[in-house]
């Protein structure tokens, strides 16, 4: 095997490795210890990095750039800060674009960092906004009628709303013979509150229900949506979702009672 192998120089390894990490515009310090494909490098703010080989070769050719976290953070609170806010850290559920946050008023939510960033965003606690506002969630029936070629067909609609019944008869661009069911209305605190929980209900539907999730071109002769639209079987995992929605809004009513 030995014969068969090139054994590394880890000097000269190192050499490389500095060369490369100097056109990259920062110092390498060292691989990382627990795993080979990385390394340590200090940036030119003075914080340790821990980034890629292969990244930091990207970035020496110039094909991509190089950020510190620690200073982008730092730049994040600051923006937030001009309006109020204090940025407390990355957003709990993973999604890259938000962060979560502290208005001065004490309320935490999350805001997508670009909002922030040119304060388009408002305090669900304290603010005079749809986002801050009592909402609802809610669950409809759909009845399209048959069409052409087309029959009847039958279709169930998640989503939220200040004003439910305004949004099926409204909103939602049905025909004037469509017939709406309202099966389902879950009080939320605020319009805020009410988006974020209808957006985790989709993502687990379409996770665990694939099947049920109904394609637009099946239904976009007769309800003005691009998608939240759902076979009838799913009926009772739907309400079984919204019992568990409800269950939880009451009992963050009741904590804030107490």
């Amino acid at each position: 095997m030995l014969m068969r192998g090139q054994p590394l120089c880890p000097h000269c390894l190192a050499a490389r490795r500095a060369a490369l990490a100097a056109e990259a515009g920062v110092a390498f310090l060292g691989p990382d210890p627990d795993h080979t494909a990385y390394g340590q490098f200090r940036a030119p703010c003075g914080h340790i990095l821990r980034r890629q080989f292969d990244l930091i070769a990207r970035v020496a050719r110039g094909e991509t750039g190089l950020r510190c976290e620690t200073c982008h953070a730092a730049r994040e609170a600051a923006e937030a800060r001009r309006f109020g806010w204090q940025r407390l850290g990355p957003c709990p559920s993973g999604r890259p674009n938000y962060r979560l946050y502290r208005h001065r008023c004490g309320h935490v939510q999350r805001v997508a960092q670009a909002n922030m960033l040119w304060d388009q965003c408002d305090c669900a606690g304290c603010g005079q906004s749809w986002s801050a506002r009592p909402s609802f969630l809610y669950l409809f029936e759909i009845r399209l009628p048959a069409r052409g070629p087309r029959p009847a067909r039958d279709y169930l609609k998640l989503g939220y709303s200040a004003h439910p019944v305004k949004r099926h008869r409204h909103q939602l661009g049905l025909p004037p013979e469509a017939g709406v069911a309202v099966l389902r209305v879950v009080a939320m605190a605020s319009g805020h509150a009410a988006c974020a929980c209808e957006i985790a209900l989709h993502r687990q539907l379409r996770r665990a229900h694939p099947d049920a999730v109904v394609p637009r071109a099946e239904f976009a002769d007769g309800i003005n949506v691009t998608r939240e639209i759902y076979r009838p079987a799913l009926r009772p995992v739907i309400e079984a979702a919204l019992d568990r929605v409800a269950a939880d809004a009451d009992a963050d009513a009741g904590a804030g009672l107490s």
